[in-house]
């Protein structure tokens, strides 16, 4: 297993609980890949606090990532804030959906929702029978702008846009349709709790790397960090094919500075970019398509507002690059006055230079109510370039399937060709996925 992410850790743990021998690489000295634990954050008056490199949500739909928490032991009521779907902007107005029947609560919520027009509600209501009276599909090539022409322009604002922003992490103007439909049939649609708000209350270290070490450890797993995989080789190429007893399964050459190593199976779960130089070689063809992909990036600030009250843990925004606003205290952080803004689609900011988005940022947060304006700072930034991938309409993603006539190995990432965009899940699923594969092989 050469990477150790959500996709990694996922596919490790599946290995490991089917009775596999699984040695694990990864080049960073902590576990979790993008969605990690242990930046320090010194704050004015708070100290330096340990915290996530940027900010995570889920869903209630999030089934295999629900399913690795609690088979690793995870606590998800004490891990996890929850509540009906909220998209509710600093004042707390907005659609809030209740428990129940996802139809019925989509209903009420609607009809709650006292900062639109009766006629607006009633558009969206329309819209959305259509959507699910056509099985959640749409032609190939369309964005979800596009799917959503008509819409009235508040509808798409505060809803439309938020919502595909945190599925997707892909703006509504480029944004593939026919994944937002399927995500919002799985989320809001598909059953009780579907589009349920977790947030975690804790570090992400302890909702899943942390106990997926213990559980790799416990298993007999070999977990290897600060380890760069140099390059792999399979045992047929004609480097080493004298090692080879004839009729013998293909294995893989795993090359680190410290060793080399053989493995019967592979499965690489590390970035498309780490994954098309290993595979360059061997599959030169999977490693174009991987290298095609286009990311986008997304900056997390972290801001001490002394006085400022949001009435939920999560808030979205408007005028600015931040898209939603999260009061760590309110989820049982013990840093009063520190907010997370998280800016998606930032690109057009960050060709400006992060001190401008920061300043625009610092802008959002002054508007936030009882803030004190005199004492609002940015404390740190984050820009992940390559955090997430663009998800576009018919984007051509690679197969879990690699280096084929070689045999024996597979790719694991939220990249990955698959009916999720990047996202935590996606990448759980694709963890999981890859383990089957090689267990079938």
């Amino acid at each position: 297993m050469v990477g150790a992410g959500w996709a990694g850790l996922a596919a490790a743990v599946e290995l490991a609980d089917a009775g596999c021998a699984v040695t694990v690489w990864d080049m960073a000295p902590t576990l979790g890949g993008r969605a990690r634990s242990g930046i320090p954050l010194e704050v004015p008056g708070l100290g330096v606090s340990d915290l996530d490199c940027g900010q995570h949500i889920l869903i209630g739909a999030y089934t295999d990532s629900l399913r690795l928490m609690k088979r690793l032991g995870v606590d998800l009521h004490a891990a996890l804030w929850r509540s009906g779907l909220q998209l509710i902007d600093p004042h707390g107005v907005g659609l809030k959906l209740p428990g129940g029947h996802p139809v019925m609560a989509f209903l009420r919520g609607l009809v709650a929702c006292g900062g639109w027009p009766l006629a607006d509600r009633a558009r969206l209501l329309l819209r959305m029978a259509r959507w699910q009276f056509q099985g959640f599909q749409c032609p190939a090539g369309w964005t979800v702008a596009r799917l959503c022409e008509g819409l009235p322009s508040r509808v798409s604002s505060e809803l439309i846009d938020p919502l595909c922003v945190a599925a997707l992490n892909t703006p509504s103007k480029t944004a593939d349709a026919r994944v937002f439909l399927r995500v919002l049939a799985d989320g809001l649609f598909a059953g009780p709790g579907g589009s349920d708000l977790l947030i975690p209350r804790c570090n992400l270290h302890d909702l899943v790397p942390g106990p997926a070490l213990n559980h790799l450890q416990q298993a007999g797993a070999q977990v290897h960090l600060g380890r760069r995989v140099m390059r792999i080789e399979p045992m047929k190429a004609p480097s080493v094919q004298a090692m080879v007893d004839p009729g013998e399964q293909t294995r893989w050459l795993v090359h680190t500075a410290h060793a080399v190593e053989t493995v019967d199976r592979l499965v690489l779960a590390t970035t498309a970019g780490e994954a098309a130089r290993l595979l360059q070689a061997w599959d030169p063809a999977w490693s174009q398509t991987a290298m095609a992909i286009p990311f986008e990036p997304i900056v997390t600030t972290w801001v001490q507002a002394p006085g400022a009250q949001l009435p939920g843990p999560m808030v979205r925004l408007s005028g600015g690059p931040a898209q939603f606003a999260f009061d760590l205290s309110a989820l049982g952080h013990a840093c009063s006055g520190l907010f997370t803004l998280v800016s998606s689609d930032a690109r057009p900011w960050l060709d400006q230079g992060l001190p401008i988005l920061e300043q625009a940022v610092r802008e959002q947060a002054l508007n936030l109510p009882g803030v004190q304006r005199d004492q609002v700072t940015i404390v740190r930034s984050i820009a992940e370039r390559r955090a997430t991938m663009a998800c576009t309409p018919q984007l051509q993603r690679p197969p879990a399937r690699a280096a084929a006539e070689h045999g024996g190995a597979w790719v694991a990432g939220d990249y990955v060709d698959g009916p999720y965009p990047s996202t935590l899940e996606g990448a759980v699923r694709a963890g999981v996925a890859a383990a089957h594969h090689v267990m079938n092989s």
